[in-house]
């Protein structure tokens, strides 16, 4: 053990002293973060101000420099250790140390762009009914921390293959000795590139963003969530659509909170030519008037269409958002309905129909139970 450890280093002899120097470098890098963590919390509780950045920083970085603390301890140590220990346990020493610090500090920015996004998602709250702002920073800062997240991530996997000869010499001789290997990979590749580009561009124009009301597949919902290969909108009945982020750039879709959330919505009634259509438009006033839902901008009562049967009513009515729209509308739909039947049951619905008598002579009559 101590030949393994020490026999060929010029100062064998203190190979366990110095070992121990390692280990309390490591427990004072420990120490020194658990101090860090602790004052830095202290402080936080005490401060007036309350700073979103401040805070996500504090939940997302003290488990990745629990980690790189005392790595850094060690690393600075390693000169002093490192002549005291024979060439292998040197090599991995080196090598270890490395690894260890390149998980580390790659744990530590992603944890970073994390605790950067959660803080925008604090300061800008899309939960308030004026989000346009909110919804553009949000989505842009969610998509573009993921792709920082892959990129660092993979730059942080080859940094620590890299290290080690035996998967350098392992990736040369595939890609030398099975070049077709590179090509199927290139192939089986576009899809997950074009879906990295779909949610770049995605990002940087922003077509759909996140609690975007949208209209996709026939279905009605809000954009839940923007990753970098796929979209999820939750759909009105808590059903989710998972639908890959090549889709809205592609195919074409409904945004109805593209520039703004509020939204003009139509109501059609089919009555009779003899329903007071002044009186109508007067009672659709006095129901939008009346609701919560309305926003006061617009009411309007037209005419649109006529048949052989009756006439074609279309009410609008505008509310600040989709969901509010919706109730506008039932409520809308539901009191006229109920108006007509109260006050003007002639401009309901009938059914015209002429009868033949047995004398010849014909009459028309409107619809209702048939004359013996």
């Amino acid at each position: 053990m101590e030949t393994l450890f020490f026999g060929d280093a010029p100062n064998g002899g203190n190979g366990l002293w110095a070992f121990g120097l390692l280990i309390g470098a490591t427990v004072l890098g420990l120490l020194v973060h658990a101090l860090f963590t602790w004052g830095a919390r202290r402080i936080l509780r005490r401060s007036s101000d309350s700073l979103p950045l401040r805070g996500a920083l504090l939940r997302r970085l003290p488990e990745p420099l629990r980690i790189l603390v005392p790595i850094l301890f060690a690393y600075g140590i390693r000169p002093v250790v490192r002549p005291h220990l024979s060439a292998e346990m040197g090599t991995v020493l080196d090598g270890g140390l490395y690894v260890l610090l390149i998980v580390a500090t790659t744990w530590l920015v992603v944890a970073a762009l994390r605790a950067g996004e959660e803080a925008v998602a604090e300061y800008y709250s899309i939960d308030v009914p004026d989000n346009l702002k909110a919804r553009k920073i949000v989505t842009q800062v969610r998509i573009l921390r993921r792709i920082a997240t892959t990129v660092i991530i993979v730059l942080g996997v080859g940094l620590v293959l890299l290290q080690y000869e035996p998967f350098r010499e392992l990736g040369t001789g595939i890609l030398a000795s099975a070049g077709i290997v590179g090509i199927v990979l290139g192939i089986a590749a576009q899809s997950t590139l074009g879906n990295l580009i779909a949610g770049i561009q995605i990002a940087l124009t922003q077509p759909i963003r996140v609690d975007d009301v949208v209209i996709v597949e026939e279905e009605f919902g809000w954009v839940e969530e923007i990753t970098l290969t796929y979209v999820v909108v939750r759909v009105w009945d808590k059903r989710r659509i998972v639908l890959p982020i090549t889709h809205f750039v592609e195919k074409p879709f409904q945004n109805w909170t593209r520039t703004s959330a509020d939204l003009i919505g139509s109501v059609f009634l089919y009555v009779d030519y003899r329903t007071p259509v002044p009186a109508v438009r007067d009672e659709l006033q006095r129901v939008v008037e009346a609701s919560e839902y309305w926003d006061g901008d617009t009411c309007a009562l037209h005419v649109t269409n006529t048949s052989e049967r009756g006439i074609e009513l279309r009410a609008i009515a505008s509310a600040a958002s989709a969901p509010q729209l919706w109730e506008l509308r039932c409520e809308i739909r539901e009191q006229l309905v109920a108006y007509l039947r109260e006050e003007h049951p002639d401009a309901l619905p009938v059914v015209r129909a002429q009868l033949q008598e047995e004398g010849g002579s014909s009459f028309s009559a409107p619809g209702g139970p048939e004359r013996p």
